[in-house]
């Protein structure tokens, strides 16, 4: 502390401008990166630590020409559909998106292939198959003939033929995936630390080349968007239109995530201006805390531009919970500043400052450390957006630490508050009520905080992690409404694909064994289990086989639309005069399907060359009882037992299984970050206080701080998701706050004259104002997140709110009860 109390009264305090310079200079440097501070909402940002599921679906998706970049447009007319006025405006709609520069092409009622043709057969396809577009199809027999089809309905078209999809195709550029496949490489061989000198320098190249063109490629997305937009906004008179697809919901997360910076930065900073303004009376005091806070987030968010570190859906909080934590530790400092002012009276400013400093510096760092420790567990949690918000947070709050003791020194020394009456007052500050309620009502804060505990456990019993993506945003936003409509009319929203892996070759078979050997000829009969193994999927076992597939995907409750090999050859039979196909028919479907239609209906669902067959599968959100883990398990099992497939066969990608490898992980996260946190505070508890008493009985009510929030989460029905998992950690990393400082107070005023229930009153009039202040500021401040369209952002703020509303009435109740039962200072002088 010798060493502290010599570095400002040497260095610090007699030269409070020059240190303010020398800052001014680190945040002219932070500015210099602003331009680089930027926003992720990409599938990279919301997947698992070290899950290859990402990478499987974009190669699933490019072996089989597939790919999730479009928009999907629902229309339904106000009027009929099927009529000549219906399909024109239809049509004009379809012209204008697909005159987009950024649009490759659209998909409609209007362009696919129509199968009504009486004179349609295998022979004719190629000059039979008729559109809406190039040919004269009455609207009526249109509108049959593609309810009739099995690939139609519930994708392009409702079963009721009121709401039809046009799909905007936004084709992702070949040089994206170079950029990508090079970083990739790059980074695999840096992580095994195979990577030499040259390549470290390649993969820096490669990442900001790739994260240049991703930025340029999201701009141009997010224009495009907004003219489609502009576009949709003049049929909306004519029909209800809602605009969906992948790339929306990435821009519309984004926008989101900008929102919740400006809102809630905006937000906080203003209600902390009142805050400040109403509890203290003061304009230095209102000033300095506000320029403590304004300097953290601007060197946090240079700092993150110079690192390229982009900020995510979770870590967009970041900005709120800087201001909160930064005004947090100067309301500490302000409130012993007056205590001393109000001791000392005619003492120099600078003598009065250099007290505070010496008296706060110890515990304001250790409730900085915890905190740390706190947000810093959260890197255990194996998800990439919840490990990144844990670093982003402990650095922040570093700086946080260092500005307060740094930088809200100098303004102090060069605008000294003046004395007000409010410090000179002698009355006693509303805190000490809780200190009466705790002396006269002691047993009762035992006997309710035992029911607490006990009622939070059944609670935390009742938690899941089951979460719809849906739930995720308000009724209210474009991403909620499109789903729905998509959802209930057009077959299902969150993609599922299955990926068959055909039979390996017999040992005995060779590219010379011949076919007939068996005695059945495989080109003109189903030759069941004597079929001689062929290198192709097409043929008539393998065909019934993963017709069983489809049927069976198709059967379960929690899918809509399923495509595969099985629906062509529905198409195909319809064309075949309604018959199926026969083995030799099957072993020419390749030569049978017209080349333009080759990548509709054949290599979306198999891949000759990689022995694979796919099934698209959408998965119904909106269904209450689905459980996407039961699923994905259900489903790989009738595969592996009742098809006889082997595991390894077997593959499950797309954006169901990495959120559902995402809700996995957090309940099993949630035990991990909770037991690191208390595990971290104990220590800090024994190194500070030298006692394991002090140590158990300050963790007491943080624990069920944290465990209120988690236990009415349970009791509420509230699912974990990938903000909520955060609350129950930083609460007990915030909540300690209040328990160091009143300890420590405690300890300091009880050697006066080692009373607990005198020491107690002191400490509530004194130190538990500022705990009152500044749980005040975050449960307020953390109110701001309501104002959110992301739905779990909006429960993070509310059930932190209420875990330090409960880590107050536990510090200022429970806590203290707990010192003077126990007595972990030593026996009072009257004992």
């Amino acid at each position: 502390m010798d060493r502290f109390r010599a570095l400002y009264d040497r260095l610090i305090l007699p030269n409070p401008a020059w240190v303010l310079v020398v800052f001014g200079l680190l945040l002219a440097l932070a500015a210099v990166k602003f331009g680089q501070f930027r926003l992720d909402a990409s599938a990279e940002s919301l997947v698992l630590e070290n899950d290859r599921s990402l990478e499987q679906y974009r190669a699933v998706n490019r072996r089989f020409t597939t790919s999730d970049d479009f928009l999907i447009v629902t229309y339904s007319p106000r009027d009929e559909l099927f009529s000549e006025p219906g399909l024109a405006d239809l049509r004009a709609l379809r012209d204008e998106l697909q005159a987009l520069e950024a649009v490759g092409s659209t998909n409609s009622i209007l362009n696919v292939p129509l199968l009504h043709s009486e004179a349609l057969t295998l022979d004719t396809v190629d000059t039979e198959i008729k559109t809406l577009d190039q040919d004269d199809v009455p609207p009526d027999t249109a509108r049959q003939a593609l309810l009739d089809n099995p690939l139609y309905p519930n994708l392009l078209i409702s079963e009721d033929a009121r709401t039809t999809a046009i799909q905007v195709n936004l084709p992702t550029p070949e040089r994206y995936f170079e950029l990508l496949g090079e970083r990739n490489r790059l980074r695999d061989k840096a992580a095994a630390g195979e990577a030499s000198d040259a390549e470290l320098a390649q993969l820096e190249t490669a990442s900001d080349a790739f994260i240049r063109y991703s930025e340029r490629l999201g701009e141009e997305r997010d224009a495009t968007i907004d003219t489609v937009r502009a576009i949709l906004e003049r049929y909306r008179d004519r029909a209800e239109i809602h605009l969906g697809g992948v790339p929306m919901i990435v821009s519309d997360m984004i926008r989101f995530i900008q929102n919740d910076l400006s809102t809630f930065g905006l937000g906080v900073l203003v209600f902390l201006v009142l805050t400040l303004a109403i509890i203290f009376r003061q304009w230095r005091w209102v000033l300095i805390p506000m320029l403590c806070c304004g300097f953290t987030v601007w060197l946090m968010v240079g700092f993150l531009g110079w690192a390229k570190w982009p900020v995510t859906v979770i870590s967009a909080n970041f900005v709120a919970l800087l201001l909160i934590m930064t005004l947090s530790l100067t309301i500490h400092l302000i409130v012993r500043y007056r205590e001393f002012q109000h001791d000392q009276p005619d003492a120099e400013p600078r003598a009065i400052l250099s007290q505070t400093l010496m008296a706060m510096i110890k515990p304001c760092f250790y409730m900085a450390i915890t905190t740390m420790v706190a947000f810093g567990s959260l890197t255990f949690s194996g998800i990439r957006p919840v490990i990144d918000f844990g670093w982003m947070m402990t650095l922040g709050l570093t700086v946080a630490f260092l500005i307060t003791f740094l930088v809200f020194p100098c303004l102090i020394a060069l605008l000294p508050p003046p004395l007000d009456a409010r410090v000179t007052s002698d009355r006693v500050p509303f805190t000490d009520a809780f200190a009466r309620f705790t002396e006269r009502f002691g047993t009762t804060v035992l006997v309710v905080s035992a029911i607490i505990a006990v009622l939070c456990a059944m609670g935390v019993s009742r938690l899941t992690v089951e979460n719809s993506f849906i739930d995720y945003f308000k009724e209210s936003t474009e991403i909620h409404q499109g789903m729905i409509t998509i959802d209930d009319r057009l077959g299902g929203t969150t993609p599922l694909d299955v990926v068959i892996t055909d039979d390996p070759a017999p040992e005995s078979a060779t590219g010379d064994s011949d076919p007939f050997a068996s005695g059945c000829d495989p080109f003109l009969d189903d030759c069941g289990e004597a079929e001689t193994y062929r290198d192709t999927w097409y043929t008539y076992q393998k065909m019934r086989k993963l017709g069983q597939v489809h049927a069976y995907l198709d059967s379960l409750p929690e899918t809509g639309k399923v495509l595969s090999i099985d629906t062509t050859l529905e198409i195909l039979a319809q064309i075949n005069q309604g018959e199926r196909l026969d083995a030799l028919e099957l072993a020419f479907v390749p030569a049978a399907v017209p080349d333009d239609l080759q990548d509709v209906l054949l290599t979306p669902y198999i891949s000759e060359e990689h022995n694979q067959a796919r099934f698209s599968v959408r998965i119904l959100e909106t269904m209450p009882e689905l459980r996407r883990e039961a699923l994905l398990n259900r489903i790989h099992e009738h595969l592996t037992t009742e098809l006889g497939y082997e595991p390894d066969q077997v593959l499950f990608t797309g954006m169901t299984v990495m959120y559902n490898n995402m809700l996995q992980s957090l309940f099993d996260s949630q035990i991990k970050t909770i037991g690191v946190v208390f595990l971290a505070i104990m220590a800090m508890f024994l190194l500070l206080f030298r006692s394991l008493k002090l140590a158990l009985i300050g963790i007491a009510p943080n624990v069920i701080a944290a465990g209120s929030v988690l236990g009415l989460m349970g009791w509420l029905g509230i699912p974990l998701d990938m903000m909520t998992i955060t609350v129950a950690a930083i609460t007990v990393g915030i909540a300690v706050d209040d328990t160091i400082h009143y300890i420590h107070r405690f300890k300091t005023e009880f050697s006066k004259d080692r009373d607990y229930l005198a020491t107690m009153h002191r400490c509530h009039r004194s130190i538990g104002q500022a705990m009152f202040y500044t749980s005040l500021t975050i449960v307020a401040g953390f109110s701001i997140l309501v104002l959110s369209n992301f739905i779990p952002t909006i429960y993070f703020g509310l059930f932190t709110g209420f875990a330090m509303f409960m880590a107050l009435l536990g510090a200022l109740t429970l806590l203290p009860r707990l010192i003077v039962m126990i007595k972990p200072f030593g026996p009072t002088d009257t004992d």
